[in-house]
């Protein structure tokens, strides 16, 4: 063994000895209760299985078909629809449609199911649901899991979520649902503003937090300052240690084939979910000095996971690619490219040293800012796909009247009003959700969004202004109290109205609020309810 890989090897065994021992924040646990009642769903097998089940368990038979027999409990399904909710020790099976007469609820702890195809199919199935169509060899390994499945059990809570910078909707109007979208478990429903998620079905992916735009949900068990804190620690005393070229290397709790034998830069990094490590963890280990990020894929990531995985890839790989390093310094790869010599790795730089107890935009912002600083020949922006959650807004002046309503239902406060009473709609980049709920809720179509990051920092931060107008003061007193292109189409919509028809109720309209009631109040026509100005017949 060469004197460098040596080096490396027990530098890497003091780096993840120091990194273990950073201690992670503790989260509150969810709590089940089973009491053992068990629904065996399937055919004449199903009559077979349920009495070897466990002395624990309760059976109750589910006959999809054949004739029933003596043993456990019965009910014929007869050819009705088969529907499950809920998770272990809250599970409902209802039988045929809901409202029809021969409808049936069914409420059950645990269920094994024994139809050929699952009748339940997510991504991550709730726990308590098993499912085997195997033959007996199979069955045996799945009856002393279901045993066990008696009593109280606990788990960690995954996420936290913050309402208030939740961009799912706002005015009426859903903007961001790809928490919804992405969760495998089918743990996260949409209100009318805001999302719920269920915490007993979660199940720790952390897809929901990755793709999160704001970070209004969070992973918290560990936390991405716990990750980020373990990823320094682990990176510093590596390189204090001597270790050369260091590879951070992601991969899955569940994943039990990761190989011995990999290569002594590579530093392993076990994480619940590989989903649960996003842009935030990616851009900020590089930052610390990582040459290569590998996400090692098993193939056991939910499809809807895996391309929302590839769609941060892609954003990740543009944004270092506009910075100047190799695009492939962030890869998704497979056991058998473990082996394989790195292609693309980052240069050398001065590491990081910000601790990621901020927000997740901010840390990203925060790596981003410092790889800019180290780079070479970095571009001034990167341009972005679609879909990336980083942008900016651009406004079609002659349509745009400066209601604001956009400024009411941007999430991110990106958008911003003007300031000393100027009609003006100013925007902060560094802000932007790329939501889209601003597109969705202006009256006027007068808006639309393009994603891209702009690299410098005070740019991105700084306000500027997007439209303004002079303010249109009242014809009366004076007071600036709206916009000229606001009076205006309000005078053309309005001229044709019956309440209108009268030059002085429609001047009506260039008075602000004080002045156009003393107006109405003076105003003979308007007092006598004769708004329009003719004569009633």
């Amino acid at each position: 063994m060469s004197e460098s890989i040596e080096t490396n090897r027990r530098a890497r065994e003091q780096a993840l000895a120091a990194m273990d021992r950073v201690r992670i924040e503790p989260t509150s646990l969810v709590n089940y209760q089973s009491h053992g009642r068990i629904a065996v769903i399937g055919d004449q097998r199903a009559h077979e299985i349920a009495p070897r089940l466990n002395e624990k368990l309760n059976p109750i038979v589910l006959l999809t078909e054949g004739a029933e027999e003596p043993g456990a409990p019965v009910i014929p399904v007869g050819g009705r629809s088969i529907h499950i909710e809920g998770y272990l020790g809250a599970f409902r099976i209802q039988l045929g449609e809901q409202g029809r007469s021969n409808a049936e609820s069914v409420a059950v702890d645990l269920i094994l199911d024994l139809t050929p195809q699952p009748l339940m199919q997510k991504g991550m199935n709730p726990p308590g649901y098993f499912h085997s169509a195997g033959e007996e060899d199979a069955l045996l390994p799945l009856f002393e899991e279901v045993a066990q499945m008696t009593g109280s059990f606990e788990k960690p809570r995954y996420f936290d979520y913050d309402p208030e910078i939740c961009a799912h909707g706002r005015s009426g109007k859903t903007a961001c649902s790809r928490c919804i979208d992405i969760c495998p478990a089918d743990a996260i429903t949409g209100l009318a503003e805001t999302i719920e998620v269920n915490n007993y079905l979660c199940q720790g992916g952390g897809a929901c937090a990755t793709v999160c735009p704001s970070g209004a949900i969070r992973y918290v068990y560990p936390s991405a300052k716990d990750t980020l804190q373990r990823l320094r620690k682990l990176l510093t005393v590596y390189r204090e240690k001597g270790g050369r070229d260091p590879v951070v290397l992601f991969y899955a709790a569940s994943d039990d084939s990761l190989p011995d034998t990999i290569q002594t830069n590579y530093l392993p990094v076990m994480v619940e979910e590989l989903a649960s490590v996003g842009l935030d963890v990616w851009i900020s280990a590089l930052a610390y000095g990582a040459r290569q990020i590998s996400l090692v894929d098993s193939g056991a990531m939910p499809e809807t996971v895996a391309t929302a995985m590839q769609e941060q890839l892609l954003t990740g790989r543009e944004i270092v690619s506009a910075l100047g390093y190799p695009e492939g310094v962030i890869r998704l790869t497979d056991h058998e490219a473990l082996f394989e010599e790195v292609q693309s790795v980052m240069p050398e730089i001065e590491p990081a040293g910000f601790s990621g107890i901020g927000g997740k935009r901010q840390t990203i912002y925060l790596a981003i800012d410092h790889l800019f600083a180290q780079a070479q020949r970095p571009k001034p922006m990167a341009t972005l796909t679609t879909g990336a959650p980083f942008g900016t807004v651009y406004i079609e002046a002659k349509a745009c009247t400066l209601c604001l309503s956009c400024v009411g239902a941007c999430p991110g406060k990106a958008l911003l009003n003007g300031s000393e009473g100027i009609p003006q709609l100013r925007f902060i980049e560094a802000n932007c959700l790329q939501c889209g709920i601003c597109t969705r809720t202006c009256p006027e179509d007068a808006i639309w969004i393009t994603p891209q990051l702009i690299f410098d920092s005070d740019h991105r931060k700084k306000p500027r202004t997007l439209h303004e107008e002079q303010p249109f003061l009242c014809t009366a007193c004076g007071k600036p109290f709206a916009t000229h292109s606001v009076i205006d189409k309000m005078r053309n919509k309005l001229k044709g109205h019956y309440m209108f028809q009268s030059e002085r109720a429609l001047k009506r309209l260039t008075l602000c609020d004080s002045c156009r009631v003393v107006d109405i109040v003076q105003d003979p026509e308007a007092i006598g309810g004769d708004l329009d100005g003719q004569i009633r017949q």
